[in-house]
């Protein structure tokens, strides 16, 4: 299965996972964001459903994936625009596609300082 892992991450954490792969070490696709704050400002309800809908379904039009959430294309290519800019979701032709099977998130809360 093709998953890839949301998770938070610091720049140290990014170049470790890195410098393994460098080593050799299989560390499977990733995409971090910086904070909390950031993964929940790109993934909004409305992206992480278009997500949903695009997982595991290969490439389609904005329409196609605007119908399959039920809403506006042009709001849906608004969402697709951010997608694009976090590295999410790819152009493919004349469509987009989001390439995984399936999606991990990890990421711990923990107590507030």
């Amino acid at each position: 299965m093709n998953t890839v892992t949301l998770s938070i991450a610091s720049r140290e954490d990014v170049t470790r996972r890195a410098l393994a792969a460098f080593d050799g070490k299989a560390q499977g696709a990733h995409h971090s964001f910086a904070s909390h704050d950031l993964l929940w400002q790109t993934l909004t309800r409305k992206r992480w459903d278009l997500l949903q809908a695009m997982t595991g379904q290969g490439a389609m039009s904005i329409r196609e994936a605007a119908r399959r959430v039920d809403r506006d294309m042009k709001a849906v290519h608004g969402d697709v625009q951010i997608l694009i800019k976090a590295g999410l979701i790819q152009r493919e032709g004349r469509g987009i596609i989001f390439p995984y099977d399936a999606v991990h998130v990890d990421f711990m809360l923990t107590k507030a300082a």
